[in-house]
């Protein structure tokens, strides 16, 4: 139950801080606010929860430990269902919240939902989409895996992780205002609805497409240092 609840939290945290800085103070912040609320909300979840639960709170991570070997496949399951629970009450909250100003309709200003095409953001294709989805969850994973072995440093994993998510966010968020996360972007969609939950099922699958390359690159040691 701990890890459970650490994992609701953190997932939690994640969808209110990153998609709240869009939500909330996106005009005041802009492109580069956004991208570190995200990428400072998973370093704060790091060091409060990291002991708990490894700090997971994005489905596709567990998926990677999964294939890493990591993890066994009931535990990625129960990880699973804490975040996209606590990503729904995330989402659940900033709406309670947007829908205190005058004005704000979740249809027109969204809820920080991902998507791709035509009126989203900076109109990328479904290929760009699915490519940068894909390519940047695997890039955030090898990060993940990467820090979290234990010839790591892994005192400086929880802001090498964030780092790596704010970097992503910058390049990422005109192209599908970035998942790497599927439990980040049901949670918004579901709120939000529409355009954004016929979209979501890219956001369900390419980051597990890219955590599972980056986990079998793990699983088969390539990133293990060699022994002197």
């Amino acid at each position: 139950m701990k890890v459970f609840a650490a994992e609701l939290i953190g997932t939690l945290t994640l969808v209110l801080f990153g998609c709240g800085s869009a939500v909330l103070a996106g005009d005041q912040v802009g492109q580069l606010g956004i991208a570190f609320a995200f990428g400072l909300a998973i370093v704060a979840m790091a060091y409060g929860i990291g002991h708990i639960s490894g700090c997971h709170v994005n489905p596709a991570v567990s998926f990677g430990a999964f294939i890493a070997g990591r993890m066994d496949g009931k535990t990625m399951l129960t990880y699973w269902l804490a975040q996209f629970i606590g990503a729904t009450i995330g989402a659940g909250i900033l709406f309670l919240i947007a829908s205190g100003q005058n004005g704000y309709d979740v249809a027109v200003d969204g809820l920080g939902q991902n998507g791709w095409g035509t009126g989203y953001l900076g109109e990328y294709s479904l290929m760009a989409a699915i490519i940068f989805e894909v390519v940047a969850t695997f890039l955030f994973l090898i990060v993940i895996l990467g820090s979290t072995n234990l010839a790591a440093p892994t005192p400086m994993a929880g802001l090498s992780i964030g780092l790596t998510l704010t970097a992503i966010h910058i390049v990422g968020i005109q192209v599908t205002g970035v998942s790497v996360n599927p439990a980040r972007s049901f949670g918004p969609a579901l709120f939000a609805g529409g355009h954004a939950m016929s979209q979501l099922w890219l956001f369900l699958l390419a980051p597990l497409v890219g955590a599972g390359l980056a986990g079998m690159k793990a699983r088969f040691g390539l990133l293990e240092k060699d022994p002197s």
